[in-house]
């Protein structure tokens, strides 16, 4: 490894961009607050439903005393809508209905756990819906700011230079989903323990990453897919010890270890779809039973998508749907786009599953997938110190060229171009994976015009979008012209209540 990159990339971390990336989490949230705000005091709603609040099925509470400020908590509920409804309801009242099981628990709780303790004391003023309300708000808003917080030290380990990982983070703080990431959505939850996981797994903090990605499976079907990580780190660090290491049980040993971390990733989503089928299905005649209590396998979460939402492939294949495919066309252009590139960039890698990675790559993969953190001598403390100012002047002269060669075929980390920043290195692989897979179900099988916010929480969108960015500044100015009109956008129709994705 030449002196210049000694340096780990999680030494590479800077305060001050940690800061800045915090400073436009935050602001991006004020600045959406007071969109919605704006919007719903210049227009009416299109459906005044968000209001309504019945009484629990279940548990009917006690009609508790008018609030003090029954306007202000009026302002806070007219936020709850679509979705929301069914987040902040759950959170209530619980699992009333059976469509109520499409939307996982992680939220739902977090919402309850906030308003029976650090928000209680203020439902007198204000009310107890609006609490609920108050308490998800702020739920999502403080994970979105987080998940900020850790795409950047995650993108720091993957493109090894911390001026890139911060534009690639304040990219994220204004996503053209952003709307959905200050509203009471499951979207923001998902992200933080997705990508905190992610980090926390490149860190080589392996417990901590299956409890963090596991709990994304708490908080959005999808989460599941989150398994292939530790997949896809079983399998080279397999590799490594069988046909490197010579250590046949040390393989076995690892693909086992590997199998139990994806199973309970896995976990969550599974056992909450046994919850459903114990209050749904146990206990109930065979007359009484829904159709899905018969099956096989009775999956609750598959039934309601395309019993309620008439979700399945290629049903939303229809000529009226058309706007709404071309409302998902840039997302899922940048995501085809990033595949293509990357595909292309390193065919290898695609096609030997990163097997066939360069020897430097290989040996950082050992470093980084191994459970143990190096030890670091006196010596390259020193050399790391001595070397880290040349090596910033050196950055300074290759960033303003973007050059194609034998660096980039044998995976070198250049910080002279963003291609060799490490999008295409072999970590990405996974990643890339992951986000085609995504692509494609959102595109056949999804509501199309979801995979917006769907795709929204993939960290190589975002890698993609710098790349071009830089070296296309046209193209970058495109970028944040789509993001920004989907913020203004997202937050006219989506806080009015009309349909946007």
């Amino acid at each position: 490894m030449p002196t210049g990159y000694s340096k780990s990339p999680l030494e590479l971390l800077n305060s001050s961009h940690q800061s800045k990336v915090l400073k436009a989490a935050i602001f991006s949230r004020f600045v959406l607050l007071i969109l919605s705000i704006l919007w719903r005091t210049l227009l009416a709603p299109y459906d005044t439903s968000a209001p309504l609040n019945p009484n629990c099925l279940g548990n009917p509470s006690p009609p508790l005393p008018p609030p003090l400020l029954p306007s202000l908590g009026s302002a806070i509920e007219n936020g709850v809508v679509w979705d929301s409804v069914y987040f902040v309801r759950i959170a209530q009242c619980g699992y009333e209905y059976e469509q109520f099981y499409a939307f996982l628990p992680l939220l739902p709780a977090c919402i309850f756990v906030f308003s029976q303790t650090v928000f209680a004391p203020l439902v007198p003023i204000i009310g107890y819906r609006a609490v609920l309300a108050l308490s998800g708000y702020v739920v999502c808003n403080v994970a979105f700011i987080f998940t900020a917080i850790y795409l950047y030290r995650l993108s720091v380990i993957i493109l090894k230079d911390p001026n890139a990982a911060l534009q690639a983070s304040v990219l994220f703080c204004f996503n053209p989903a952003s709307i959905f990431y200050s509203s009471i959505y499951s979207e923001s939850l998902y992200a933080l323990f997705s990508v905190g996981g992610c980090y926390y797994l490149l860190s080589r903090a392996n417990n901590i990453a299956v409890l963090w990605l596991a709990l994304s499976g708490f908080a959005r079907s999808n989460g599941v897919l989150n398994a292939g990580y530790f997949g896809f780190q079983a399998m080279h660090q397999a590799y490594d010890a069988f046909y490197l290491k010579k250590r046949a049980f040390l393989a076995l040993w690892i693909l086992i270890s590997g199998a139990l971390r994806c199973i309970c990733i896995f976990v969550p989503f599974i056992s909450f779809q046994a919850y459903g089928y114990y209050n749904m299905c146990l206990g109930r005649s065979s007359d009484e039973m829904r159709p899905w209590c018969k099956a096989r396998i009775p999956l609750l979460y598959n039934y309601i998508q395309s019993h309620y939402w008439g979700v399945g492939f290629l049903r939303y294949f229809r000529f009226k749907q058309l706007p709404n495919f071309l409302l998902a066309s840039p997302i899922l252009s940048l995501a085809v786009c990033s595949i293509i590139y990357y595909v292309k960039s390193r065919p290898e890698i695609v096609r030997s599953l990163g097997f066939q990675a360069s020897v430097e790559e290989k040996s950082s993969m050992a470093v980084i997938f191994s459970s143990q953190k190096p030890q670091r001598s006196n010596d390259t403390q020193f050399s790391e110190k001595y070397s880290s100012r040349k090596q910033e002047n050196h950055n300074l002269k290759s960033r303003k060229k973007i050059s194609q060669g034998e660096d980039l075929a044998e995976g070198r980390t250049v910080h002279g171009s963003l291609e060799k920043l490490g999008y295409t290195s072999a970590f990405v692989l996974p990643f890339i994976l992951q986000v085609g897979f995504m692509a494609a179900t959102a595109f056949f099988v999804m509501h199309v015009q979801v995979a917006t916010r769907f795709l929204s929480a993939s960290p190589s969108l975002y890698w993609f979008a710098l790349l071009i960015m830089t070296s296309h500044k046209k193209w970058g100015y495109m970028i944040w012209v789509y993001c920004f009109a989907y913020i203004l956008l997202g937050s006219l129709l989506f806080s009015n209540f009309y349909p946007f994705t």
